[in-house]
């Protein structure tokens, strides 16, 4: 595979989506790979199509609609949000694709020493209640499959400010809590730390769900941080890309 990097820097939501959405056509048409784009995002407050007005912020902060699926949620500095855009072998199965991506973050939770766990009926990655805290994610995932070909994505919060979510039911879930690593963890997890690891297990669990490429019959992925394309660099092909 290729990694493709743009350098370090906010990502406008609005430009990331337009990139999403050129890069989708792109790999829909044969004439882009299967592309994962790593970006941080100023804050902003996005709802997928099943939010309800009451998960909504009432102090008429804006929202930003999107074509995903799940609720509401926020992005913001120190989360890590993947967009992968992979064409899917078929017949395409949209829950496997959504535990795959859980199934990465998951084992990037592992490797910094976090046990975590999915929640029957609930997508996201998530840690157990204890005596004092309530059973709290870490992870949102919200997708989109169009024409074999998949959309937005995961965001794994590294160090945001938890504060953010206080204006929102996040992803209409009113029982449970928000977390970041930084918060589990007791020690500062960057970006920067996070995002190799997330690389190396999207890999992982991707790259079975996979189609061939109609050019190689191979399947891989490229992976592009920032909005825009600059430089590509070789790194090591995981063929079992999840």
């Amino acid at each position: 595979m290729h990694l493709r990097t743009e350098g370090p820097g906010l990502t406008d939501y609005q430009d990331a989506w337009d990139l999403q959405r050129q890069v989708h056509q792109d790999v829909v048409d044969d004439i882009a790979p299967d592309t994962v784009i790593l970006v941080e995002h100023p804050s902003v407050y996005t709802a997928g199509r099943r939010t309800n007005l009451a998960d909504r912020p009432d102090d008429g902060t804006p929202v930003v609609d999107v074509d995903r699926g799940g609720k509401i949620t926020w992005h913001g500095p120190g989360q890590l949000v993947a967009y992968p855009i992979v064409r899917l072998a078929e017949p395409v199965d949209v829950v496997a694709y959504v535990r795959a991506l859980e199934s990465a973050v998951m084992d990037v939770c592992t490797a910094l020493g976090l046990t975590t766990h999915r929640v029957e009926g609930r997508s996201g990655v998530w840690l157990a209640a204890t005596p004092t805290r309530r059973e709290r994610k870490v992870c949102a995932i919200g997708v989109r499959v169009a024409r074999g070909v998949t959309m937005h994505g995961l965001a794994l919060n590294c160090s945001p400010d938890l504060g953010e979510f206080s204006r929102i039911v996040p992803c209409g879930i009113s029982d449970a809590d928000v977390t970041s690593l930084t918060l589990e963890t007791g020690r500062q997890v960057t970006i920067d730390e996070a995002t190799p690891l997330l690389v190396a297990a999207l890999h992982e669990h991707l790259g079975p769900l996979l189609a061939a490429t109609p050019a190689t019959g191979t399947t891989g992925a490229a992976v592009t941080t920032g909005a825009a394309v600059t430089t590509a660099v070789s790194v090591p092909s995981v063929r079992s890309a999840g």
